[in-house]
């Protein structure tokens, strides 16, 4: 039976944060099988906290490259992958996000017809949601206007185009379906025993809760019993080559990313935080905000705004910790900010 502390440093090993990794950004991303990116630049973040060297263009190059998108995935939302698991990924999604859509009821439509239309319409103009609904509504008079971007979004697989996502830029999210992007189709033949696979080297050792948990789907038990995995006891399985520290191993702290997977990749998520502070990382509104890691758990958030970081800790500080804390933040802000003096603030 692994203990709990042994799992934490397990996952802090698989997920990078133990200590920083010599890896281009498209490795980062694809060990972890993306990045959580409803908003545009905490995958910035994510990156910074997991790389030895990196610097903001890196990945706006990726994305202007189409090297890697910003699409709908796991558990429904917004996420930062390479081109090649995207194309991998989200065929094995798309009954999560078809479900969905049914709990929606949006019924009444066509929905196959609705998604011809949007395909042809979109391959043709890459288009925000507000510049497309009146359009599609053209075509579909008796259905309500507001529902036929709600089918696109969960039926057809479309990417969000820069400069969405891109370092310093804004705008709101332009829409093409991922073939005309990437000139590619999606996996035909995709396997979920392959992506659970992925996910265990990424954020095991985890139960099959926990995989039903990140990816949204059901139904895993049968496609994890394919797998050659040990059983490290409660329901915990685990690649058996894959790296599982000693519990008494260093956690260095981090500034974990505001909506890092770190946080939201588990059913049981007391391997990094405590439940009774899950309400002050995730908001009522869904909103996740930046984490702070000591000796490997959650031990307070923080917050950017512009070259000031503010950090509201759950508890008493050593000296140590908060010196610690202080010298990470400052090493964020020159990332975030270079050249401008940095503050770094506690609550």
């Amino acid at each position: 039976m692994i203990s709990q502390r042994a799992l934490n440093r397990a996952t802090l090993a698989r997920q990078l944060l133990l200590r920083r990794h010599a890896m281009s950004p498209t490795e980062v991303i694809e060990h972890l099988v993306g990045l959580q990116a409803q908003a545009p630049f905490p995958p910035y973040f994510g990156l910074w906290s997991r790389m030895t060297s990196f610097q903001p263009k890196e990945l706006a190059e990726l994305l202007v490259g189409r090297q890697v998108v910003r699409i709908t995935l796991m558990r429904g939302t917004v996420h930062l992958v390479s081109a090649r698991d995207c194309l991998a990924i989200r065929p094995l999604i798309q009954p999560m996000l078809t479900r969905a859509l049914t709990a929606r009821r949006v019924d009444g439509i066509d929905h196959a017809a609705v998604v011809a239309a949007g395909r042809a319409l979109l391959t043709e103009r890459p288009l925000s949601v507000k510049a497309m609904t009146p359009l599609l509504a053209e075509r579909f008079p008796d259905a309500p206007p507001a529902d036929l971007p709600v089918i696109l979004r969960w039926l057809l697989p479309m990417v969000q185009l820069p400069p969405r996502g891109v370092w310093g830029k804004a705008g709101d999210a332009v829409l093409t379906p991922v073939e005309a992007w990437l000139g590619r189709d999606l996996d035909p033949e995709p396997a979920v025993e392959h992506l659970l696979r992925r996910y265990l080297a990424a954020f095991g050792p985890a139960t099959v809760a926990d995989m039903q948990a990140w990816s949204g789907l059901t139904g895993l038990r049968a496609a994890a019993a394919k797998l050659d995995l040990v059983d490290l006891g409660g329901g915990l399985l685990d690649l058996r080559d894959a790296p599982r520290p000693d519990e008494d191993t260093p956690a260095p702290v981090r500034l974990v990313a505001p909506f890092d997977n770190l946080v939201l990749g588990h059913a049981d998520r007391t391997r990094v935080i405590a439940d009774e502070h899950r309400k002050r990382v995730i908001t009522i509104n869904g909103q996740v905000h930046g984490t702070v890691l000591v000796d490997g758990y959650v031990h307070g958030i923080w917050k950017r705004d512009r070259a000031t970081v503010t950090v509201s800790p759950f508890g008493a500080l050593t000296t140590a910790q908060r010196e610690e804390i202080e010298a990470e933040a400052v090493d964020l802000l020159a990332f975030a900010e270079p050249g401008k003096r940095p503050t770094v603030r506690f609550d």
